[in-house]
């Protein structure tokens, strides 16, 4: 399966172990780990318990951005209620939406730090949010019971799954190709005054909830792109 799991500024290393014995439980090896407080560490390979070599193997960045560069695909685990809303979905829903994009690249599953969970800014470089119902009165998951659950269902789905019946033109557009044009168009925003550069991540954050429904692939970008350097060049030659 072409699908990543991220951690980010994961605490306690324990954790980080016993995710990747949770990962290799049911077939995955990708690992990113970005911003752990402590890693190597010998409580991730004691809890690890066999899958030490998905921690040897584990990709380690200061930035999630760093991590989703080449996803086309990302879920990004909360169970908090945000004031702009994200499509959401179950993890069993998530999985088949993620095997099903694993068809056209990279894909990844998002989980925050144990006690605050995801930003708002982790957020914006997601496709929509993993819930996982808990009951409402003790809702509280461990980190590894999460990814467990998530990989629990992606091993299902893959074995349900018959392939990408994709009919398109080009492939999605990365991430990195993503975040590229989103600072594109906010620089021009910015330089025609449509958006107020002491506080634009409101405005931002809502042009990004919308690409992301559109799900642009690579040649709608470079489009939208050539688009943006011609309102560039237009006002230069002003």
């Amino acid at each position: 399966m072409s699908i990543r799991i991220v951690l980010v500024g994961t605490t306690h290393p324990g954790n980080i172990g016993a995710v990747a014995r949770a990962m290799k439980n049911m077939g995955l090896s990708d690992l990113a780990l970005v911003n752990p407080k402590y890693f190597p560490h010998e409580d991730a390979t004691a809890r690890a318990s066999g899958a030490s070599d998905i921690l040897d193997n584990a990709t380690v960045v200061d930035a999630l951005a760093e991590a989703l560069t080449d996803c086309v695909y990302v879920a990004g685990a909360s169970a908090r209620s945000r004031t702009i809303n994200w499509p959401s979905m179950g993890p069993r829903d998530c999985a088949e939406r993620m095997i099903q994009e694993s068809g056209n690249g990279k894909v990844a599953a998002v989980f925050g730090p144990e006690k605050t969970g995801l930003h708002n800014d982790d957020l914006d470089l997601c496709h929509t949010l993993l819930t996982i119902p808990t009951d409402p009165s003790f809702s509280s998951l461990n980190l590894a019971m999460a990814v467990q659950v998530l990989t629990y269902e992606l091993r299902v789905a893959s074995m349900l799954d018959e392939g990408p019946v994709f009919d398109v033109e080009a492939p999605p557009a990365t991430g990195e190709e993503m975040e590229h044009f989103y600072k594109h168009l906010e620089n021009v925003l910015t330089d025609i005054q449509f958006l107020d550069p002491e506080n634009p991540r409101h405005l931002m954050r809502r042009m990004r909830r919308l690409f992301i429904r559109a799900r642009p692939d690579k040649n709608e970008v470079n489009i939208l792109r050539g688009i943006l350097t011609a309102v560039d060049k237009t006002r230069n030659d002003d």
